[in-house]
């Protein structure tokens, strides 16, 4: 299956604003628009809607190329990469946006609007009333030049207003097919404030014409703004803004958190910085939220971004809204965790375990021999790069740093059973003459469960609290060797009191 309209050159926009958290919906239309640009062998435009100077942030913006950059997309035009239509950030751009708006207005293609929020809600609750759809009514569409002046005298600042066309505007959505919009119910709209501000109705559609952008991907959120940027764009050919093409536009499926309702950026599932902390693999999060909308077959779920980008095409995105699953994409991050080769897994699992102090900032010889020796250990049990530090810390850790679960070893390690077991396992190891996986195996089943009788699970939990300090460890025979004979040793002494 190919993509209708990839005939000439492809060039696709994502287009964020720097507010808040970067959610998974955000990524999510990034995946979509840098799969379809490689597919195509097309342009990846990253540009920042940075026009809303309240609520738009420095902070937010840093994060954005952060999260970006830690996904792995690579983009061909925008911030710290450059490109023929630069600048990037709308906050840069501000002459443009001016010169457009005043070419719209001396065409006829927009007006000056005075009236005022009180006006326009009294006149939209009257149209309510009599049955007719609410927006502006075109009441400065036709203004004399005595009607303007007056307004001037009364001290009102006008907005600039677009005129849309008196007929009905028809488009052929990738996803969605063809869909029409009656002129009824896409009023004329506001493209700048009566500050001289830009807005995004005007500034998206400019940049897009400038950029020369083809495609436009973005959420089913924005539908209904696509026939007033159809409108704006003939407007924008008529007064020579940009190559007077009109991108064909995919509006992507919502994505739906719990309770059936459509995922917020304020939902906890929605934060990426919270994927990225708990160690979640880029390339498993994107497989992820690949499959929000698109599959690459009816029966398959695990996929590299390489094999994404050979098969991914519009036609095969669906319409309908796509659930977010938590325990989905945990399970697809495993799986991709589960692949990787042990020296790679082991160098991810290092900064997770630098930041929550277990390693310092420099990797010593021994403890870089030691982590590859305990990644096997947990690869097959680990969710996210995260878990590395509860389950492998322990092996990194001596005197006060070594703490241990207080639930575990309270319920463990507090009793004189326990205790017992315990001096019982330090007296059987502080024999052995070699410390290796299988001497350690058998000295510990010969001493605790066939000399005191007790059942494996019985036997061992409270010989594993009190050396890894936790009831779930990597093997325990298998950790006892990587720890070495006197740390061990030590442990359990201390453990016994």
């Amino acid at each position: 299956m190919t993509d209708p309209g990839t005939d000439t050159g492809v060039r696709v926009r994502f287009c964020p604003s720097p507010t808040g958290s970067p959610h998974v919906g955000l990524a999510r239309t990034a995946l979509f628009n840098w799969a379809f640009a490689r597919h195509h062998g097309g342009t990846f435009v990253f540009r920042i809607e940075d026009t809303d100077a309240a609520r738009d942030s420095e902070d937010s913006y840093r994060t954005l190329l952060e999260v970006m950059q830690w996904l792995g997309f690579d983009w061909d035009e925008g911030p710290e990469v450059g490109g023929p239509h630069a600048p990037y950030r709308q906050s840069d751009r501000f002459p443009v946006y001016a010169d457009v708006a005043d070419r719209l207005l001396r065409a006829g293609r927009a007006y000056h609007c005075y009236c005022t929020q009180d006006e326009l809600e009294e006149r939209s609750s009257q149209a309510r009333a009599e049955g007719r759809p609410p927006g502006y009514d075109g009441h400065c569409r036709d203004l004399t030049d005595d009607q303007r002046a007056a307004y001037e005298s009364a001290g009102r600042r006008p907005v600039v207003r677009f005129r849309m066309p008196d007929h009905a505007i028809t488009f052929d959505d990738l996803v969605r097919g063809e869909i029409t919009f009656q002129p009824d119910h896409v009023p004329d709209y506001v493209l700048v404030r009566s500050n001289g501000h830009p807005l995004y109705t005007l500034v998206n559609p400019v940049d897009d014409a400038l950029m020369e952008i083809t495609h436009v991907l973005r959420g089913e959120d924005l539908l209904s703004s696509t026939p007033r940027q159809i409108g704006l764009y003939d407007a924008l050919a008529e007064v020579g803004v940009g190559t007077g093409q009109i991108p064909r536009f995919g509006h992507l499926p919502y994505v739906m958190g719990q309770g059936n309702r459509k995922l917020s950026k304020r939902d906890p599932e929605s934060n990426l910085l919270g994927y990225r902390e708990r160690g979640f693999l880029p390339e498993g999060l994107l497989n992820y939220l690949a499959l929000l909308g698109w599959a690459i077959a009816e029966d398959r779920d695990i996929f590299s971004m390489e094999e994404m980008v050979a098969a991914f095409t519009i036609g095969r995105v669906n319409p309908n809204p796509a659930r977010f699953d938590l325990r989905k994409a945990e399970a697809i991050n495993a799986t991709h965790l589960r692949a990787l080769p042990v020296e790679e897994l082991a160098s991810r699992m290092v900064p997770y375990l630098q930041q929550a102090g277990v390693l310092g900032a420099t990797v010593t010889d021994q403890q870089h021999a030691r982590l590859l020796a305990a990644a096997p250990l947990v690869q097959e049990r680990m969710v996210t790069l995260g878990e590395s530090v509860d389950m492998l810390g322990f092996l990194f850790t001596d005197g006060s740093a070594f703490v241990r679960d207080e639930s575990a070893a309270s319920t463990v390690l507090a009793t004189e059973d326990g205790r017992t077991v315990v001096r019982a396992a330090h007296e059987a190891l502080s024999a052995l003459a070699r410390w290796e996986t299988a001497a350690i195996e058998e000295a510990l089943r010969g001493a605790l469960v066939e000399r005191l009788g007790l059942k494996p699970r019985n036997a061992f939990s409270a010989v594993r609290v009190a050396v890894t300090g936790r009831r779930i460890s990597p093997p325990l025979f298998e950790s006892l060797e990587l720890l070495g004979k006197e740390r061990a040793l030590a442990r359990l002494a201390e453990a016994a009191g």
